[in-house]
């Protein structure tokens, strides 16, 4: 029996945030599932053409890394997403999952929920939400006034960027604002909510797997339309925490759980209840 875990990212450019986030993730997993072989691939083509093009570091596709898995001859294969939300990015990877289930190449395989997923309230539906709050909290200054930085999408899934504020305020994180580069909410609606509270020093904390493009040039960069920038211009004094979600080490250990959770047969239907919104 040959089983195998692809780890699936959006991936980087950029080599440092790389090396503390997805390859400390997939260092992680290697070691707790020691009798699986692990394997990675990117769903941005556009990162992967530029790594190839600038670096000569060539990294697959899923469809790519599932059939070399196919090849050698794996009967198990799970693929854990290390994405933030099921947005676009999970789609894709779950229709090519479901496109190698049809087949029935392998005779296993499944796919693990990413970061922020179900809000579970009755009947043992875990609450993602609470989970991956209480592992951000740890980051979280207690008396600042913090703005996340989320990705953003058109997907519908661009609903939990509002649900989780939404849970932020529940547990009493009055102080800590979301907002999105790509979608709702964006910077423009969380800066008037920040301003009511009086405060005029604030945190840029990114809301992303990695501190690549968007928390270096689009949160912390020195361009006029930059959030750092935005607010500078405004009158606050921002700091910068320069840190992607990958770092942290227990939000590493719910990427683990949702494996976990695939292996014990737990919430194996993700991707037909997802697909099925």
């Amino acid at each position: 029996m040959k089983k195998a875990i692809l780890v699936v990212s959006f991936g980087t450019t950029y080599g440092d945030t790389r090396k503390v986030t997805i390859d400390k993730i997939e260092e992680k997993i290697r070691d707790t599932f020691v009798e699986y072989d692990i394997r990675r691939a990117f769903t941005s083509h556009v990162i992967l053409k530029v790594l190839k093009n600038r670096d000569n570091i060539y990294i697959d596709t899923p469809e790519e890394a599932l059939e070399k898995l196919k090849i050698e001859g794996y009967n198990e294969v799970i693929v854990q997403p290390l994405h933030v939300i099921p947005g676009v990015e999970f789609d894709y990877i779950n229709n090519v999952v479901n496109r190698y289930k049809q087949s029935k190449v392998f005779d296993n395989i499944v796919i693990g929920r990413p970061l922020i997923c179900f809000k579970g309230e009755e009947n043992g539906v875990p609450d993602d939400y609470s989970i991956m709050l209480d592992a951000l909290s740890k980051q979280l200054p207690s008396n600042e006034t913090v703005i996340l930085m989320g990705h953003g999408t058109n997907h519908i899934a661009n609903a939990v960027y509002c649900c989780f504020e939404s849970v932020l305020r529940d547990r009493g994180f009055g102080n800590v604002h979301v907002a999105t580069v790509e979608g709702y909410p964006t910077l423009d609606r969380v800066i008037p909510n920040v301003i009511a509270q009086g405060s005029l020093e604030v945190s840029l904390m990114p809301l992303l797997l990695v501190a690549g493009d968007h928390a270096k040039n689009d949160m912390a960069g020195d361009s006029r339309e930059s959030w750092k920038s935005v607010l500078e211009a405004k009158g606050f004094k921002v700091k910068i925490y320069m840190q992607g979600l990958g770092e942290n080490s227990e939000i590493q250990d719910i990427y683990i759980q949702h494996i976990y959770d695939v292996i014990n047969d737990k919430f194996n239907n993700v991707g037909k209840t997802l697909k099925g919104i």
